[in-house]
């Protein structure tokens, strides 16, 4: 079975409502928005592409233009169509020559409306989740060769998509990866646990991004290390069945609430992968207290200038998330966004964060801490 707590359902619906929540961006003046493309959609089975699915991306990415929205548009994150889970999905000897004919066609569609392209979100953590851990598709636990097989073929097919992508569109091309800021005290030693597995595999995309355009950089919190192992919050994040419980210092999924973490993988990233452009694409907080939010977003954008006032080019800071939306395994009960969605109505409800995040893009300026 589904390890999600709940179906998604229509989720936020944003496939029809498109036009509603662009606007509403373009309201509260915000400049950019990060959204991706369903694969299943533009290509229902293998080699049939959907001349309807593109001309509808289209339409998003027009509607976003005509607000002078920027978009960041994501080639894949996490999904794949039926087809492909068929033939092995991540795992298939062709996914690499699969993804790059995907990104070829979308590309060639879409290409002249995309401001930033990224191909895959967040690839060092799948085969972790999908064929350790067994928290994601296909739910296998201590498969250590799918796993490997997996990072081999997503790195190369970032590499063939990005390719692709540019060959037919002038625009900038890389990757988003997840990077939580990993500390470790005096004493401590670099260990086999989650995130430490999937801080290596980062190394690689680093090398890989040195070629790229951007690296998108994606924050939510630190994980400690001390002699003895893990310390602090968050470390038990595999478990999806675990209770939601947000306290002063910790965030709805259980994360430390250190928003100052941001800065520490700004600087990570910029090292490793050669000083190329750095975006944030992710950078939010799971809470139920809006004033919380606020203040986790304005400690980590001064940490997003701090890297700037180092010489760290960092050209965007993307909050995650617009909309209240389904958290994969957990569901609707994370609370990411600076709008809040009925679940019965669908209707939106901007929270004073979302106009709060308005007046910092209008002005370019962080208000004065009380």
């Amino acid at each position: 079975g589904s390890p999600c707590l709940e179906p998604s359902g229509d989720a936020c619906d944003f496939y029809q409502r498109y036009g509603h929540d662009i606007a509403l961006q373009g309201d509260l003046g915000y400049s950019a928005f990060r959204f991706g493309i369903e694969w299943a959609r533009i290509e229902p089975a293998e080699g049939e592409f959907s001349r309807g699915a593109l001309d509808h991306y289209r339409r998003v990415l027009a509607a976003c233009r005509e607000r002078r929205i920027t978009p960041i548009l994501t080639f894949h994150h996490y999904t794949l169509p039926m087809w492909l889970h068929h033939l092995g999905g991540f795992t298939a000897d062709r996914f690499p020559e699969l993804f790059e004919r995907y990104c070829d066609r979308a590309a060639a569609a879409l290409g002249d409306l995309i401001g930033y392209a990224c191909t895959i979100n967040e690839p060092q953590g799948l085969g972790l989740s999908g064929y350790v851990l067994g928290v994601n598709p296909p739910g296998r636990r201590d498969d250590v060769e799918g796993a490997r097989r997996t990072t081999e073929n997503l790195l190369e097919a970032h590499r063939r998509g990005a390719a692709a992508i540019r060959a037919r569109a002038r625009i900038p091309v890389g990757i988003c990866l997840a990077l939580p800021d990993l500390q470790y005290e005096d004493g401590a030693t670099p260990g086999e646990s989650g995130f430490e597995l999937e801080s290596r595999i980062s190394d690689r995309y680093f090398e890989l991004a040195r070629d790229d355009d951007f690296i998108g950089v994606q924050t939510y919190t630190r994980f400690r290390f001390g002699p003895e192992g893990p310390r602090g919050p968050g470390h038990e994040w595999s478990d999806m069945s675990r209770e939601l419980t947000e306290t002063e210092e910790t965030t709805q999924m259980g994360y430390e609430n250190y928003p100052r973490a941001l800065g520490g993988a700004i600087r990570r990233a910029w090292k490793s992968a050669g000083g190329i452009p750095i975006l944030v694409t992710e950078s939010g907080i799971a809470t139920t207290i809006d004033e919380k939010r606020i203040r986790s977003m304005d400690t980590a954008m001064r940490e997003t200038l701090a890297c700037i006032a180092e010489g760290i080019d960092v050209r965007s800071y993307i909050y995650w998330s617009l909309l209240d939306n389904f958290e994969w395994a957990f569901g609707y009960r994370p609370t990411f966004g600076l709008i809040g969605v009925n679940r019965t109505t669908l209707a939106r409800r901007p929270k004073p964060s979302a106009y709060w995040l308005g007046d910092v893009a209008r002005t370019r300026i962080l208000p004065e801490r009380a």
